[in-house]
């Protein structure tokens, strides 16, 4: 003997029914607070926040990083072009 019982509700009234706690409060206070952390840390990694908390602690990384993107680039005559030292 074979027995089909077809249940028609929604999520919230089956853990009603059964006798499940409501936990979309706390699901909702644990997202929010999630939601603020992720916010707060996403400003921490914008374009100039990271660069400022790069060049803050040496001033001459600055020029560096310029010397190193021309030269990376070839615009400062490392890749074949004349040399300022060539006569």
């Amino acid at each position: 003997m074979k027995f089909n019982i077809e249940v028609d509700c929604t999520p919230l009234e089956a853990r009603q029914f059964i006798g499940l706690p409501d936990v979309q409060p706390m699901q909702k206070a644990v997202m929010d607070k999630l939601q603020a952390q992720l916010m707060s840390n996403i400003e921490k990694v914008s374009p100039e926040a990271l660069m400022q908390s790069w060049f803050t602690f040496d001033p001459k990384i600055a020029d560096r990083f310029r010397d190193m993107f021309v030269t990376m680039s070839g615009l400062g005559g490392g890749l074949g072009g004349p040399r300022k030292d060539d006569k």
